[in-house]
């Protein structure tokens, strides 16, 4: 099949290895293996220990990273193995917060009209602060099996405070915010740092808020909870930059905008339009990965907002369905996109992980496989490198 028409009037990239995002990236979870999951769940119960539940995770990203690489990609994470969820084991490693349940209970819905809710949240009962290095062996690890580039993704702090607002912090702790969001950037830029000094030059930060800002339903929560929607847009792209700035020129830093995923359900819906204009021109990041795989996305015209030569990954196959997209669908797609950001400034993935918690989505690794497979060679094809 052919690229998109519009690929004739902007200039082909090269073949040379290019700064991230690449043409062919994904969002960085995979679905566990059966025997990770098991063994897992053995080292809960205190059937075997932590140093043998380790090797076999070494194992399982071993195999994840070739998997990887067979299919042809150029962005190598570690599958996120060694978590339970995407977000809770990262952030619950900075001194001062909790992972707890609580009485702000989120929704998911489903194919078919299945809902499901989670109570789950995370509060800050102390002052946040980086007493020792969290995922830094993780990406170590990683580093040390991955033959093209590792790729290793964290969640931002935003999602953590847009789920109550001022009641999930601490008044005791923190009587003053700006004090809070202060500890908060330091830790983070303690964590960064030290991955950085460990060799990582592609850094992702998970970001589930800007998104689901734009439904409704969380618009009238937020107000609930004493915030408003477009002040806390700006705010978490200060907090964003403020973690990131002065990062060295090498270091590509990604944000994925998240609506959602937890077994192939998600949690709002809803188009880009009522951050679009702030989130593209205010947070400092080399690319931003979009979903854009069902019509909950709303279209793509607040992409019009996007500065020239800001990378947009668009995010057009489902890690949620199992159905395979064909090639044409994501080159009329991508065709689409370029009414509003130049082919050159496109890329392409899954609209989200396939496993943002350690249950995965209700799709098979050998769809996984498929699906990674096929972006690599709709990217090829559209832009004819990498």
């Amino acid at each position: 099949m052919s690229a998109p028409s519009q690929a004739a009037t902007h200039s082909q990239p090269s073949a040379a290895p290019r700064r991230p995002p690449f043409r062919a990236d994904h969002v960085g979870s995979l679905l566990r293996p059966e025997y990770l999951k098991e063994a897992r769940e053995q080292a809960e119960r205190g059937e075997i220990t932590r140093e043998a539940l380790r090797a076999i995770e070494d194992r399982a990203i071993r195999e994840v990273v070739k998997l990887q690489e067979d299919a042809g990609l150029q962005s190598i994470t570690d599958g996120e193995f060694r978590r339970a969820f995407w977000h809770v084991d990262f952030l619950s490693g900075f001194d001062g917060i909790e992972w707890t349940h609580g009485n702000y209970a989120v929704s998911f819905k489903g194919e078919g009209g299945a809902v499901a809710q989670t109570s789950s949240m995370l509060v800050v009962n102390g002052k946040v602060k980086r007493s020792k290095p969290i995922m830094v062996d993780h990406f170590a690890y990683l580093k040390s099996v991955a033959h093209r580039t590792p790729k290793f993704c964290i969640p931002s702090p935003t999602y953590m405070h847009m789920r109550g607002g001022r009641k999930v912090v601490g008044k005791t702790a923190y009587p003053d915010m700006a004090e809070f969001w202060a500890d908060v950037v330091s830790a983070y830029r303690a964590e960064i740092a030290d991955l950085r000094a460990a060799g990582c030059t592609y850094l992702q930060l998970d970001d589930v808020s800007f998104a689901t800002m734009c439904d409704p339903s969380i618009q009238k929560q937020i107000g609930q909870d004493g915030e408003d929607p477009a002040s806390l847009a700006v705010l978490y792209c200060d907090i964003i930059n403020a973690i990131t700035k002065g990062r060295d020129p090498s270091h590509a830093v990604t944000m994925h905008t998240c609506r959602g995923n937890a077994m192939s359900m998600w949690m709002a819906e809803g188009g880009y339009d009522p951050v679009a204009e702030t989130l593209f021109n205010r947070a400092d990041v080399d690319g931003f990965f979009l979903e854009y795989d069902t019509e909950r996305a709303g279209g793509f015209e607040p992409l019009r907002f996007v500065p020239k030569g800001k990378k947009i990954v668009l995010g057009l196959v489902s890690s949620k369905r199992p159905e395979l997209e064909t090639k044409d669908y994501l080159k009329r797609r991508i065709e689409a996109a370029t009414k509003y950001v130049p082919l050159e400034d496109l890329c392409l993935s899954p609209q989200c992980g396939f496993a943002s918690s350690h249950h995965g989505n209700k799709i098979t690794e050998e769809i996984e496989r498929r699906k990674l497979a096929l972006v690599v060679e709709v990217a090829d094809e559209v832009w004819g490198g990498r």
